[in-house]
């Protein structure tokens, strides 16, 4: 079996804050295999984007913390990297696509001045040249008159085109590996679709790998190879994407699922996981989802219950499998 491109073992991230210690991530463990497009889905503040500015290494700190764990890159651990070293990966091997543009991109710089300072700093390019490769890059992801928009500043643009901006800052050094974090947030569903095609058609066509965060699964179920879950700072399942959507494992994944809207049922209405998502500043013991969980037990409320590998790729961690 290849090497993985990404190896995240037992990753833990914490925040140290004024009002307590707040655990963001808490042991969490995946691969991606090169060439892979893979969803990490959960419900805001499960700790999806902090995995994911681990792996670039821009997580604040203080008062941030990446308290354990190895992240590898290509066999070498991001972790043990110098400032400098990272300044290299960023951009030319891992490329992030951020959740707002509008905070992402510099509202008093042009986009295309931006893009030419990022090919010009990284690959060494002079002005003409990166002025050139700008132009392409904006043509490559759909910005119609690419030659007059790259004068243009971000308040100037729509979301949808603003995302296709950020797309194409991503890809300008031509990474291996793209981070897209909720790229399509707050943008209707006709202009989703269209940026999950661009994606799809970018991963494609530049042969890199893909972490797609969300909170949707519909959007992974159309984007992705293989998913991952997470609650409350915990993996909790993880899996192929035709495992996941036929025989869901975990308890919140599966009140995910019941909670999407679907063509091929006579449902009149939703069925909602109840409570809320637990105070991350003090959570509960043991499992984090069992005070919203229909099959707690009493172990649940005592242990924190590990991964278990219930088919072959397939992992779930809840007390449930214990029982069987």
């Amino acid at each position: 079996m290849p090497e993985p491109v990404l190896e995240i073992e037992d990753l833990t991230v914490r925040f140290h804050l004024k009002r307590g210690e707040l655990t963001a991530v808490d042991g969490v463990s995946l691969s991606i295999q090169k060439g892979e497009t893979f969803g990490l889905v959960g419900e805001s503040g499960s700790g999806k984007t902090v995995t994911a500015r681990s792996i670039m290494r821009l997580i604040p700190i203080p008062p941030g913390e990446i308290a354990n764990g190895a992240i590898r890159f290509e066999g070498e651990n991001v972790l043990d990297k110098t400032d400098a070293e990272m300044r290299e990966l960023r951009g030319q091997k891992i490329a992030m696509v951020f959740q707002e543009p509008m905070s992402a991109l510099n509202p008093v710089f042009s986009i295309g001045s931006q893009i030419i300072d990022a090919l010009r700093t990284n690959l060494g390019m002079n002005k003409q040249e990166a002025r050139e490769r700008c132009i392409e890059l904006l043509q490559i992801v759909g910005i119609p008159s690419p030659e007059r928009r790259i004068k243009s500043y971000v308040h100037e643009f729509s979301g949808g085109m603003r995302q296709r901006v950020m797309l194409a800052m991503a890809l300008s050094c031509d990474p291996t590996f793209l981070i897209a974090d909720e790229p399509t947030t707050a943008l209707d569903v006709t202009i989703q679709a269209t940026i999950l095609e661009l994606i799809e058609s970018m991963i494609e066509r530049f042969h890199m790998s893909l972490i797609f965060i969300t909170h949707n699964l519909g959007v992974v179920a159309h984007a992705c190879d293989n998913i991952g879950v997470m609650y409350a700072s915990h993996l909790v399942e993880l899996g192929t994407k035709n495992e996941i959507f036929r025989d869901p494992q975990h308890p919140y994944t599966i009140g995910l699922l019941n909670s999407i809207p679907r063509l091929d049922t006579q449902k009149e209405f939703l069925t909602p996981i109840e409570g809320l998502v637990c105070n991350m500043l003090e959570p509960p013991a043991g499992c984090k989802f069992h005070p919203r969980c229909d099959h707690a037990m009493d172990i649940c409320g005592r242990e924190i219950p590990q991964m278990k590998e219930i088919a072959p790729g397939h992992f779930s961690a809840c007390h449930l499998h214990e029982q069987t």
